[in-house]
């Protein structure tokens, strides 16, 4: 967690001071500004690599990974180690994208069809119940229109 610090106290309990070269002077600082070491990590990600290399949507990327040479063991060949390459489109993963793509509009389509059989049995369902409700205001009116014939 970065915190915020107002002054700097250097005594001679401090191990370690983390400096940042602001500007270079007239002599060198041996074992500082004297040697230049290089970036012992490249870029992981495929957008990072292109920029680093200027690369194409066309270039193969992965020709460019920046290698880590490994130390050599007594006998054997030298190795070296580089990135797994991060967001890097491959024929696995278009095929992916395309299959969830297509089972999205499976499940659409399944869905749409659905709630068109429900709309179909809910109207019938309505229709049902108000003609149940008509004939029994039509039997109950008969049946008021006979008792009257009675009195």
């Amino acid at each position: 967690k970065r915190k915020s610090v107002r002054g700097c106290i250097v005594d001679s309990q401090l191990s370690v001071l983390d400096l940042v070269i602001m500007r270079k002077g007239d002599a060198e600082i041996p074992g500082l500004t004297d040697v230049t070491q290089p970036r012992r990590l490249g870029p992981k990600r495929v957008g990072k690599i292109r920029k680093l290399f200027n690369l194409s949507k066309e270039d193969d990327v992965r020709q460019y990974v920046v290698h880590r040479p490994l130390p050599e063991k007594d006998g054997k060949k030298a190795r070296s180690k580089a990135p797994k390459i991060q967001r890097l489109v491959t024929p696995a993963r278009i095929q992916r994208k395309r299959k969830v793509l297509a089972l999205k509009t499976r499940r659409t389509e399944k869905n749409k069809v659905q709630a068109a059989e429900f709309a179909k049995l809910i109207a019938q369902r309505q229709k049902e119940k108000r003609q149940a409700l008509l004939s029994r205001r039509r039997s109950s009116a008969e049946l008021r229109l006979h008792l009257l014939k009675f009195y």
